[in-house]
């Protein structure tokens, strides 16, 4: 029997929809789920998707897409293919695979939900198939590193990653919530497809796939390339729904657009930036982080809010300045606190690599250069434990990265700084302005405490290093080290860290002390931290404190007085902390005098 052609059937059966009758409209599309706010519901008759497909069409498609990333996995099964890889880029799959597989889970339920609650039959049908899609993605992206547990334990993350409460982890789990399972779908239409998969996706998968070849994994390029292909179908989602959104209600469009973005940049410096301009051998990498971002992200990105009469968001200059900066200070942080990771670090800070970076990034050798300098000699000195942490770094209240990796040590526009916001008794600390703005106007959708917070909570037990590692669900063997065991610094010969220097024994607290956790920043260092000084310290005992954290790890030891600062006035350093009027959670600056 001869088959009628797509475009003769195709129209009436994807808008098939039907009038209720035995319920009304809000018990089937409630508008908490669904989000429909100033939108008329006959505006959803123009919903229209440009790429249409048909479930035959999209079978078939499929089939041929499996084939070929199973047919190459089978036939590189039995080569020596990733004996020869080098362990830097080993590092970026592993990274990937634990920040990403379990993602591709949870947007199937995202896909769902807009094929429950969508308010056009065209747009529910093409869930259907997004769901499909984010299915696949999962299931590829867990079994391609499976088959690697034999070779290496550290693969098992990208099953375990997302059923741990590591601090990367939580960070992404805090974004890609708040994009999927948190809003309305009509949110979720505009902040998933739209803003994040075709705006960011991109980066991480064509981008990857690119260095993946040049660098020899096959199996990894052909993987990501495999899973790109399905987002130009169910990324439109976001346009038809974008153009009815902004007809009715622009001020809304907007504000999702920009908080979206702003979160997902955030997330790719921590993702994204390190493994290219870091982990991946420097005789493959092809371009810098900020150009493929400025070329393949900002343009672009650029041009599709002009096309739906968006304007740019209100931070743009801000998130181009930290295309220079953003990323650096975020690997800075992986590797000083790479017990944390589930990868291994690659320093990326030889001679050769410092001279790339300097080419690239012109303001890296100000900015970045003296800490790593500082790293350097405790590396070939043999002093690993200054080059390993021995308490946390502050997390920002909205994206939950490290405070200071929105900014640079020396830099004037952006200062390494916290921005605290206290609401009903309680201060928040903040990586950025931006970030405090989105937080401020989300607010009461927005419950996930930090890693910091659950420490202070009494979360964590022991509340030491071993016990916030053991907490994250690391154990020895597949906690981060160094990929090239530190050969950067060159220091061929020498015997490895295992994790953590052992940690004194807390000591008891003098009678009547009480211990006073601060946000403490040492001027010069990269980031703020986590410091416990007491009420019954002087200034002077308290800045030390500080200063242990810092000084000779990642700051030169300077022959000078130490001086602390809150709010910008100078404590003097016979005072008390508790005379002082520091409080908890208070952010505190020590420097050098003079």
């Amino acid at each position: 029997m001869a088959r009628m052609a797509r475009e003769q059937w195709y129209d009436i059966a994807r808008d098939l929809d039907w009038d209720l009758s035995y319920v009304d409209d809000e018990a089937v599309f409630p508008e908490w789920m669904c989000g429909q706010g100033k939108i008329p519901p006959e505006a959803w008759a123009a919903w229209d998707e440009p790429y249409k497909v048909s479930y035959h069409e999209y079978v078939a498609t499929q089939r041929a897409k499996e084939t070929g990333a199973y047919a190459v996995k089978s036939v590189l099964r039995k080569s020596r293919v990733f004996d020869q890889l080098d362990e830097g880029w080993k590092s970026v799959a592993k990274q990937h695979f634990g920040a990403v597989a379990l993602i591709e889970d949870l947007a199937v339920y995202a896909e769902l939900r807009m094929a429950r609650f969508g308010l056009a039959p065209a747009w529910r049908n093409m869930a259907v198939y997004g769901a499909l899609d984010e299915t696949r993605h999962a299931q590829i992206s867990l079994y391609f590193p499976h088959e690697l547990l034999g070779k290496d334990p550290q693969y098992d993350w990208a099953h375990k990653a997302y059923r741990t409460d590591n601090w990367a982890v939580i960070a992404a789990r805090a974004t890609f919530d708040g994009m999927m399972m948190n809003p309305s779908v009509v949110d979720v239409a505009v902040q998933l497809p739209f803003t994040f998969e075709t705006g960011f996706t991109n980066v991480q998968f064509i981008a990857l796939a690119a260095d993946a070849l040049e660098s020899g994994d096959i199996n990894f390029a052909n993987m990501i390339s495999s899973i790109q292909t399905d987002e130009a179908r169910h990324a439109q989602q976001g346009g038809p729904t974008l153009e009815i959104l902004f007809e009715h209600d622009p001020r809304r469009a907007q504000w999702i657009i920009d908080k979206t973005f702003w979160a997902s940049a955030r997330l790719f410096a921590f993702l994204t930036g390190p493994a290219m301009d870091y982990y991946t051998p420097l005789a493959t990498r092809k371009q810098s982080y900020k150009e493929f971002m400025l070329e393949w992200v900002a343009g672009q990105f650029l041009d599709q809010l002009h096309d739906y009469g968006l304007h740019r968001p209100w931070y743009w200059d801000e998130f181009l300045a930290g295309l220079d900066t953003w990323h650096h200070a975020m690997h800075l942080g992986l590797w000083y606190w790479r017990p944390t990771l589930w990868w291994k670090p690659q320093g990326g800070v030889s001679p050769e690599e410092r001279d790339w970076l300097r080419s690239k990034y012109p303001g890296w050798q100000e900015q970045f250069s003296p800490i790593w300098d500082v790293i350097t000699h405790n590396v070939v000195d043999g002093r690993m434990d200054l080059t390993l942490p021995q308490t946390l770094p502050w997390l920002c209240n909205l994206c939950h990265l490290p405070i200071g990796t929105a900014a640079s040590p020396h830099n004037a526009t952006s200062p390494v700084r916290s921005y605290p916001l206290r609401h009903n008794g309680y201060t928040h600390h903040f990586c950025s302005r931006t970030c405090r703005q989105i937080w401020w106007e989300d607010r009461d959708t927005l419950h996930c405490p930090t890693v910091i917070e659950r420490l202070l909570g009494g979360q964590i037990q022991p509340p030491t290093v071993e016990g916030i590692l053991a907490w994250m669900g690391l154990t020895p063997e597949v906690m981060g080290d160094d990929a090239y065991d530190y050969r950067w610094a060159g220091t061929a010969h020498r015997t490895p860290a295992q994790g953590p220097p052992p940690q004194e024994e807390t000591a008891e607290l003098p009678d009547g002390a009480r211990p006073v956790p601060v946000n403490a920043l040492f001027h010069g260092d990269f980031v703020t931290q986590l410091v416990q000084v007491l009420d019954t310290d002087t200034i002077d005992q308290a800045a030390r404190k500080v200063a242990a954290q810092v000084v000779g790890r990642r700051v030169p030891v300077r022959d000078a007085q130490l001086v602390l600062r809150v709010d910008g006035r100078t404590v003097p350093g016979h005072v008390t902390v508790a005379a002082s009027g520091i409080r908890a959670l208070d952010a505190v600056h020590v420097g050098w005098a003079g």
